[in-house]
């Protein structure tokens, strides 16, 4: 390697900045577009900043710095969580994000990504909870209620893990987003929400003094970007994760949106 390059890429590893020529092994997407969805609720990975109204979040800065890399560009759309599976499987949006658990299931209906993200479900609960502290103890009491988003990881884990397997289980609460469980949770319409480690994180540094988590995980998810059957975007992608992860970037992310972003609420 030339000292010049070889200087300039020892700055930008020091700066954590990521130059083409460093890129330059990745996928050329030649300035494309892709159309890419997500609900904006479901913090940190994806939520609306109360201070300028735009999306933010984890999946944002990801897949932003995965388009930069690949040279293509982002046009973000929204679309609730009920309908963004079927509608990346139609081909209305390139690629799909919302916390999706990879799962054989969905599998079938469209493609995924490599991981992005491993997470694990625990019990969200209001911050002064002492009636229950772990999963077995909340199903022995029939009073308690669970609030869940339907067909989504965390109402499964609610049905099959913690309650009797009966998917219309009065106990359980649905709501039309995962915010709204949340909310529902903090009003104390409902007594825990399930949800995965990261995302508690951003909700209870979103809501200080509001929430805590309790007893053990019950189960381990994969996180990927969702594509439409057959897309030629996926191996792509999947390389410029490799990159980020080899780089240190998802780290980075990590850290600024679940431990700094915690620590300025």
């Amino acid at each position: 390697m030339k000292l010049t390059s070889l200087i300039a890429a020892s700055l930008a590893a020091l700066l954590g900045v990521t130059s083409p020529a460093i890129a330059s092994d990745l996928p050329d997407l030649e300035g494309r577009t892709i159309v890419a969805v997500t609900e904006n609720a479901y913090t940190p990975l994806n939520f609306v900043d109360p201070k300028t109204g735009e999306g933010i979040g984890w999946e944002y800065d990801a897949f932003n710095e995965i388009a930069k890399r690949l040279n293509a560009k982002v046009d973000w759309q929204l679309s609730s969580w009920d309908t963004m599976i079927q509608a990346v499987r139609d081909g209305q949006f390139d690629v799909g994000m919302d916390g999706i658990t990879i799962t054989e299931e969905r599998a079938t209906q469209i493609d995924f990504s490599e991981p992005y993200m491993t997470s694990q479900q625990f019990l969200l609960v209001r911050a002064d909870e002492d009636r229950f502290s772990n999963a077995g103890e909340f199903a022995q009491d029939a009073e308690l209620l669970v609030g869940a988003q339907p067909g989504t990881t965390n109402f499964y884990v609610a049905v099959y893990s913690m309650l009797d397997g009966d998917e219309a289980n009065p106990r359980i609460k649905l709501f039309e987003t995962f915010g709204a469980s949340v909310q529902a949770l903090k009003t104390g319409d409902v007594d825990t929400v399930l949800m995965d480690s990261t995302s508690a994180q951003g909700y209870m540094g979103a809501n200080p003094g509001a929430f805590k988590v309790v007893g053990d995980a019950l189960g381990t998810e994969d996180f990927g970007f969702i594509f439409t059957p057959g897309s030629d975007l996926v191996e792509p992608i999947n390389a410029a994760l490799k990159a980020m992860r080899e780089d240190g970037t998802l780290e980075k992310l990590n850290q600024k949106w679940f431990f700094e972003y915690k620590a300025s609420q």
